[in-house]
C-alpha cells in the first residue's frame, strides 16, 4: 500500500470541489484533489458527442449563479482562459398561438416585450426589478454564507427595514403560480418566473417556488445567462488551472473507497488502487450526502441517528437530456425564440402545474416541459458557420423504465417540430443521455438527479441533507460536506466548497478546539436517538 500526506484532501472535483480546493491552497495548505472520473470538473464539461466541429454541454449549460457569485468572480478566472459569451437575448418562451415571452438583460425591452401581453405588466416587471436592485446583492451574500448567515442578514435589514424583510420572507414562501398572479395581469410575466422555478424541481404551486423563479428571473435580468466561450469544459479548465496556480495539485482516474476515521477524527483516504492518503488537516468531501454517509464512512463512527435520518433524504427529479447538431439554426415559429440562448417550451402556466404534477406521483409527462439550449447563438464557436448546437433536457419520474424514456425522447423532438416546423429535417446527429448515463459520467447524479438532492423546503437551510446545522462540518471532525448536498445546493456558484473550505480554516485556527467541540455537541442534540 502507497502512503502519501498532504494538509487536506478533497474527494471530487466538481465546481465546488475545485473552490474549496482553491480556497485551502490560497491559505497556504498542500491540498490534493482526488477524482473519480478521467477528467476534472464534475458536471460541468463539454465534448464532441453528437458531430465533429459541434461541441456540447454535457451537463450544466447556462451559469447565471457563476456569473453572479462574488466567490467565482474573486478567483479571477479570467487571468485562465475562461471568457464568457451571451445570445443576443436571455430566454425565450413560446406558446402555441405564436406569442413569446422574452428576456432580455436590457429591463426595458423585457417590460417591452411583456406589455403587449396585458397593459401594465411592463411597468409590472420594472417594480420588481427595481426591487430587485435593493435587495438583490445582500440576498446573495446571505444566500451563499454559511448558515446562519447573521452578518449579510444585518446588513439586509439596515437597508430595507423590517417591513422590507417580512416582504422578502413571504417571497421566499410564495408559490410561484401565486407570485405571477398577483404581479401581471397577463402571460407573459408568468412564464418567465415559473419557467426559471421549474429550472429547480419545486412545483410552481409550492412554498418556495415563488423566490426560485424569481431569482433566476432576476439574474438573468441583471447578468444574463452567460455560457463560457468554447465550452462548459472552458470553466472547468479554469478551475484546475487557478488551483494549481496556488499550489494545488490533481489525481483523477482515481476513486476513493472509504474515508479513514482515527481517534474520532477525519484522518484521510483510501482509493481503489491501494493508495493510502493521509489527511494533517482536513478532508473535504464533494459527494452526495448518501455516498458520503453510507459508502465512505463506517457506520461506526456516525451518529445512530444519522443513518436514519438519510432514509429521509430525498433526491431531485431524474433528468433526460437530447443533444443535436442542426445544419442550420431552428426554424421558430415564432421570432422572439431566435436570439434567445435559454427557450423555455412545450406548456403554458397551466401546463407546467400539469407537468409537476405527473412527476409528484411518478408518472411519465405526456406534454413535456423542455429547457432548451440554443448553444451556437450564445457561442458562436461551439459549431460551424450557419448551423446550431442545441440541446434539449426534461426532467422524468425516477422509477421510469427503458421502454418510457425511449418514448419520452421522441416526445421531446416532437414538441420542438411543434413549436418550429421542419426541425426535424435540420438533425444531421444525435445524441441521447439517460438518467444512468448521467450517473455513469458523474456519481454524484444519482438516478439522473443534477441538483444535490431536492430544492424544496423541507430539505434547505437547516435541513440540507439531513435536519443538522445548515453547515458543512459533519458529525466527525475534521471532515466536511462540500458538495451541492450541503446548503445553499445546487447551482454552480461555488459556495458549497467554499463554505466548507472556510470552516476548516476555521476550525483548524486559534479556537478550532471549542469549534469542534460545539459542533459535536450540536450534532448529539439535533439528531434522532436512533
Amino acid at each position: 500500500m502507497t502512503t502519501e500526506a498532504v494538509d487536506a484532501v478533497v474527494v471530487g472535483s466538481g465546481p465546488n470541489g475545485l473552490v474549496a480546493a482553491i480556497a485551502l491552497a490560497d491559505a497556504g495548505w498542500q491540498v490534493l484533489v482526488v477524482e473519480a472520473q478521467d477528467r476534472l470538473g464534475g458536471a460541468v464539461a463539454s465534448g464532441e458527442v453528437t458531430a465533429p466541429g459541434y461541441t456540447t454541454d454535457l451537463f450544466s449549460a447556462f451559469y447565471p449563479l457563476a456569473a453572479a457569485s462574488p466567490i467565482i468572480r474573486d478567483l479571477d478566472l479570467r487571468a485562465h482562459g475562461l471568457r464568457w459569451a451571451h445570445a443576443p437575448d436571455v430566454l425565450a418562451h413560446p406558446l402555441p398561438d405564436g406569442s413569446c415571452a422574452v428576456l432580455s438583460t436590457d429591463p426595458t425591452r423585457t417590460a417591452a416585450n411583456l406589455e403587449t401581453f396585458a397593459p401594465g405588466d411592463g411597468d409590472a416587471w420594472l417594480a420588481m426589478v427595481a426591487h430587485w436592485n435593493r435587495v438583490g446583492d445582500g440576498l446573495l451574500d446571505a444566500l451563499f454564507t454559511p448558515f446562519p448567515p447573521l452578518r449579510p442578514a444585518a446588513g439586509l435589514l439596515r437597508r430595507i427595514g423590517p417591513a422590507g424583510v417580512l416582504e422578502l420572507a413571504r417571497l421566499a414562501a410564495l408559490p410561484v403560480q401565486r407570485l405571477a398572479k398577483e404581479s401581471f395581469a397577463g402571460a407573459g410575466g408568468g412564464l418567465l418566473l415559473s419557467g426559471n422555478a421549474l429550472h429547480a424541481d419545486i412545483p410552481p404551486v409550492a412554498a418556495g417556488s415563488g423566490l426560485f423563479g424569481w431569482l433566476l428571473s432576476m439574474l438573468g435580468q441583471d447578468v444574463g445567462f452567460p455560457v463560457p466561450q468554447g465550452g462548459a469544459g472552458r470553466l472547468a479548465d479554469a478551475l484546475a488551472g487557478r488551483l494549481v496556480a496556488a499550489g494545488g495539485a490533481t489525481r483523477t482516474g482515481t476513486p476513493v473507497t472509504s474515508i479513514r476515521v482515527v481517534n474520532g477524527r477525519a484522518a484521510g483516504v483510501e482509493c481503489a488502487d491501494g493508495t493510502r492518503i493521509s489527511a494533517r488537516r482536513a478532508v473535504l468531501a464533494d459527494v452526495s450526502a448518501p455516498a458520503l454517509y453510507r459508502d465512505l464512512v463506517a457506520a461506526r463512527h456516525l451518529p445512530p441517528g444519522l443513518p436514519d435520518a438519510l432514509d429521509h433524504f430525498e433526491w431531485d427529479h431524474a433528468t433526460l437530456k437530447v443533444n443535436w447538431a442542426l445544419r442550420s439554426p431552428i426554424p421558430w415559429r415564432a421570432p422572439g425564440v431566435r436570439g434567445a440562448g435559454t427557450v423555455h417550451l412545450g406548456a403554458d402556466g397551466d401546463g407546467m402545474i400539469d407537468f409537476a404534477a405527473d412527476l409528484a406521483v411518478g408518472r411519465m409527462p405526456e406534454r413535456p416541459f423542455l429547457l432548451l439550449g440554443q448553444m451556437s447563438t450564445a457561442d458562436p464557436t461551439r459549431s460551424p458557420a450557419g448551423t446550431e448546437s442545441a440541446w434539449a433536457y426534461t426532467h422524468v419520474p425516477r422509477n421510469a423504465t427503458a421502454e418510457c424514456l425511449d418514448r419520452q425522447v421522441q416526445r421531446v423532438t416532437d414538441t420542438v417540430e411543434r413549436f418550429a416546423p421542419g426541425f426535424r429535417d435540420l438533425v444531421l446527429a444525435r445524441a441521447v443521455q439517460l438518467p444512468a448515463d448521467l450517473q455513469a459520467a458523474d456519481a454524484n447524479l444519482v438516478g439522473g438527479a443534477t441538483n444535490g438532492g431536492t430544492a424544496a423546503i423541507h430539505q434547505q437551510l437547516v435541513f440540507r441533507p439531513v435536519p443538522g446545522l445548515g453547515r458543512p462540518e459533519t458529525p466527525i471532525p475534521g471532515l466536511y460536506l462540500a458538495s451541492a448536498a450541503a446548503h445553499p445546493g445546487g447551482g454552480v456558484h461555488g459556495a458549497c466548497g467554499w463554505n466548507a473550505a472556510r470552516a476548516a480554516l476555521a476550525t483548524d485556527g486559534w479556537f478550532g478546539g471549542l469549534r469542534r467541540r460545539l459542533s459535536r455537541t450540536a450534532w448529539s442534540r439535533l439528531l434522532p436517538a436512533g
